[in-house]
């Protein structure tokens, strides 16, 4: 197999010698199964399994090897199988934080190259959620590209393509179908050889149908969504990374119900460029943008410079950024302390050395 097809780069390569393990080979994760891991590594492909240090030594699920990520594998003598021994040093990831009242990170993709944001010109049509979106690219180091797909559903998609261009920021918006093959050829352009990129949306967008018009073929089966409700259901149940025609790869992913963020600052500031950019004429740098005076963002919107839901939606990203940014401190504080615990018990479980025994 070659390696460079799949993404491999001098990056990787110099981060896989410097693990000195000559037994040791590169492979990518293009699949995972019941904890089985199918990698791509120049000898074909190979199902691994963890090694229990690695998982060990793991501070969150999210450092354990991921869709798309580079690993360094030691292949079991005689057997068509392997172990991971070592996971790459990622160039980008697209993360959000797991559903519920756990802090911890769950990685959807590793060491993506460009994320195709899909959006249905349906009843399903939210900017709100194209922002949320937005945030995990830019989070992740991503390239974001705005897909509104099922244009052929719609009568008139000019105001919902403005609401998309208003909330999109420096990303490109392109309307799509994959019925009539509308914006196909736009979406094919922007994927270059041997990079990766990912379809991200809720279930029923149309993401896999999309990925069927990419390949030229039926590698995702689909349902068709109910036009009644438009509650769409598809079969993929699974993050894969498949080959494309063109050279690149992509990653289908499953629908997200629930997107609870897992970013920084500097994305909220991304996603809402125009407001970041005002708030910089604010008389205090933390300002809050409520009812502090000398605030430069709210006489924006209240001019209609900026749109009052655009401006409601930056605060709640804001509010829920800064809980987050909260509860993932105390979650490593809690972590640290009970790493201590679990040192010290190890210690006092050791049987003391007699000293005077030579």
């Amino acid at each position: 197999m070659n390696l460079k097809g799949l993404g491999w780069s001098e990056g990787f390569a110099e981060a896989f010698l410097r693990l000195g393990e000559a037994s040791w080979i590169p492979g990518r994760v293009v699949s995972e199964h019941r904890g089985i891991r199918t990698l791509v590594t120049e000898q074909g492909e190979l199902p691994a399994t963890v090694a229990g240090r690695l998982e060990h030594q793991a501070a969150s699920a999210a450092e354990l090897p991921k869709i798309g990520d580079w690993v360094a594998v030691a292949p079991l003598p005689g057997e068509s199988k392997g172990v991971i021994q070592h996971v790459l040093p990622r160039k980008t990831q697209l993360g959000r934080k797991v559903p519920g009242k756990v802090v911890t990170q769950q990685i959807l993709a590793a060491n993506v190259d460009l994320v195709f944001i899909v959006q249905a010109l349906d009843s399903g049509f939210r900017p709100r959620r194209i922002e949320r979106f937005l945030m995990l690219a830019h989070e992740g180091g991503i390239r974001p590209v705005i897909l509104l797909n099922k244009a052929d559903l719609c009568p008139d998609p000019a105001p919902l393509l403005a609401a998309a261009e208003a909330v999109a920021g420096s990303a490109t918006v392109i309307l799509t179908s994959a019925n009539t093959r509308r914006g196909i050829k736009a979406v094919t352009a922007l994927i270059r050889p041997a990079e990766t990129v990912v379809f991200l949306g809720s279930s029923g967008v149309g993401k896999s149908s999309l990925i069927n018009r990419l390949c030229g073929e039926e590698y995702q089966a689909t349902i068709e969504v109910r036009e009644k409700d438009a509650k769409g259901r598809h079969t993929t149940t699974a993050r894969e990374l498949l080959p494309l025609p063109g050279g690149g790869l992509v990653i289908d992913t499953p629908g997200l119900r629930e997107l609870q963020l897992w970013v920084n600052e500097e994305a909220v500031d991304e996603s809402f460029a125009e407001i970041a950019e005002l708030a910089l004429g604010c008389r205090f740098r933390d300002c809050q943008h409520l009812q502090e005076p000398g605030c430069a963002v709210r006489p924006a919107v209240e001019a209609g410079i900026v749109p009052q839901a655009r401006y409601e939606s930056y605060l709640k990203l804001r509010k829920e950024q800064q809980a987050l940014a909260s509860g993932t401190q105390e979650h490593v504080i809690r972590t640290r302390q009970r790493q201590t615990r679990v040192h010290h018990k190890t210690r006092t479980a050791l049987p003391r050395q007699r000293w005077d025994e030579e």
